[in-house]
């Protein structure tokens, strides 16, 4: 059973969201990074770019393959993780605390309440 905070919520392209105030911070899950294997790079946007729910947003690459980040909501990215430039390995340790990728303004806050509870991903991971 992979690890699933129950204060996050979930998209269907296993990213994370974190609400933080008026802001949410986003990465992907515990069973996206296993799926995955080893990751060796980290691609993401950039601090004032805007991101659009269900489009790409950056990628990650594993030794076996290189994988689409899909955008949980629509909104600004304020913030970055830069330490993945240097320690893509975080997404293996430490997916839900070391590894978050951006930190967005969303564009309407509703858009979180969209997403799947911890038991509803759970659910979605378990039926593939």
């Amino acid at each position: 059973m992979s690890n699933l905070p129950k204060e996050l919520k979930y998209s269907e392209e296993h990213e994370w969201v974190k609400v933080e105030g008026d802001k949410v911070r986003i990465g992907i899950t515990d069973f996206a990074q296993s799926e995955l294997g080893d990751i060796v790079f980290v691609e993401l946007p950039e601090v004032g770019d805007e991101i659009e729910a269900d489009e790409p947003f950056g990628s990650v690459e594993s030794v076996k393959t290189v994988s689409e980040l899909y955008a949980p909501i629509s909104g600004k990215v304020v913030e970055v993780n830069e330490e993945l430039d240097d320690s893509p390995e975080f997404v293996n340790e430490s997916p839900y605390e070391k590894a978050w990728m951006i930190v967005v303004e969303p564009a309407n806050a509703d858009d979180v309440n969209n997403l799947m509870s911890a038991e509803q991903y759970e659910e979605m991971i378990n039926e593939d």
